[in-house]
């Protein structure tokens, strides 16, 4: 297998994370989300990835956390849906999750959004029932030794994602296809 900068050491915490679904935290293997979430049924929503590293206070502090934000609220202004929340509301969320799973360094926060839970698997966002799904999924999640050891080559290709034009490269939507 290609060692790919996603490599990482698997930890034994991430069996018992609290995973955070709109402001509740469940157990990882009772977190789940209706199968008619838009995100699920078709791919309509907005994602960030999160790295957590140790603050002065020994506390975690997220990586660019106002950056992250304002490109997920950019992300849900285009595809035309309220976030249900201010930036500061979510902010304390994602910092609650990781205190309650005492994960303070080497996390990695996926953080998802649909549009919300639909009354029927129909594109029209007018079938929407509830307000966005938030999903805040805090992993302990190290770089591979060799990684952080030996660093790792980069390079860029022509087209990294579709042409502008078919999508807008900034947004991290659900539906990358």
């Amino acid at each position: 297998m290609t060692h790919s900068t996603h490599a990482y050491v698997t930890d034994d915490r991430n069996e018992k994370i609290l995973i955070d679904i709109n402001g509740e935290l469940f157990p990882r293997a009772e977190a789940k989300v209706s199968v008619f979430d838009s995100g699920f049924v078709l791919g309509d929503g907005v994602w960030e990835g999160l790295r957590v590293h140790p603050g002065p206070d020994g506390k975690g502090v997220i990586a660019f956390l106002d950056r992250h934000l304002t490109r997920l609220w950019d992300g849900a202004k285009t595809l035309d849906f309220d976030m249900g929340l201010s930036k500061e509301t979510l902010a304390k969320r994602l910092y609650d999750c990781l205190d309650a799973n005492d994960a303070h360094e080497g996390v990695h926060i996926r953080l998802m959004v649909s549009r919300g839970v639909k009354s029927t698997p129909y594109q029209d966002p007018r079938a929407t029932i509830t307000p966005p799904t938030i999903v805040i999924i805090p992993e302990f999640k190290r770089a591979l030794p060799e990684t952080a050891r030996k660093g790792k080559r980069l390079f860029t290709v022509h087209v990294r994602r579709g042409y502008p034009d078919g999508q807008d490269q900034k947004l991290n939507s659900h539906s990358k296809l």
